[in-house]
């Protein structure tokens, strides 16, 4: 691939950084999917549906105020702490699989971790707003800074791509921890037992694993970044 914008004319190899990136978040992608359908298969033997064990899980939590939603989509499921809800895709709301049961689990996990004020949690809700700004403005920056052959505004456009990489970083605790009280709560109350809770553990770990592709892939975007940026440097 041959590339410009004021960066100069050749071959660009820093763009096998980013289908590295791509191919390890493919594979992720199509690993939590796969392991999702294998143990959506096998209904777990008390025949709970996924809201049912999230409202039990919620309840000994003593959180009453958190409602269960369900969203359109597949696997979109989500907590919302600025609304207090509960949101179950159509992949899991009302269905009695592992894998269901676990996803819910999850996200109650996310209700908890916001009853207690965890630290991770509040760190990344308070991150957003940078995150979404380096998002957003990084790349023009960026780019408007390599047309111009202006190195330091493309350097402020990867410090604030550094945003998106800082809040990547800070939700890997946040979900980890999020599936680590899932599958303690699930075992202390006999929800799932043996292969059933199994199951369920390698739902959350395949979809934890995605979690740590996408830092990976971006802090891939971002070294590129700075390959571009520095080699135009030199040649200034």
């Amino acid at each position: 691939m041959y590339y410009g914008m004021g960066y100069g004319y050749g071959y660009d190899w820093t763009i096998i950084l980013v289908l590295i990136g791509a191919a390890i978040s493919g594979l992720a992608s199509l690993n939590v999917r796969r392991t999702y359908s294998r143990f959506s298969k096998i209904r777990n033997y008390r025949g709970l549906t996924s809201n049912q064990v999230a409202e039990q899980i919620l309840h000994s939590a003593g959180i009453y105020d958190v409602r269960i939603e369900r969203i359109r989509g597949n696997l979109t499921d989500h907590y919302s702490p600025n609304e207090k809800v509960l949101r179950l895709s159509d992949a899991t709301y009302g269905q009695t699989s592992v894998a269901a049961i676990g996803v819910a689990a999850h996200e109650c996990g996310h209700a908890i971790q916001h009853q207690e004020n965890y630290a991770p949690l509040k760190l990344r809700a308070a991150s957003v707003p940078l995150a979404n700004i380096g998002s957003w403005v990084s790349w023009p920056v960026i780019l408007i800074g390599l047309l111009i052959g202006s190195t330091p505004l493309a350097q402020l456009g990867i410090i604030l791509f550094t945003f998106v990489v800082a809040f990547q970083l800070i939700t890997l605790p946040v979900e980890f921890d999020a599936s680590s009280r899932a599958l303690r709560i699930l075992d202390q109350s006999h929800i799932l037992d043996g292969d059933e809770h199994d199951g369920a553990a390698k739902v959350l770990k395949a979809a934890a694993l995605t979690y740590v592709a996408a830092l990976f892939t971006t802090i891939l975007q971002l070294a590129r970044l700075i390959l571009i940026v520095n080699g135009r440097s030199r040649r200034d």
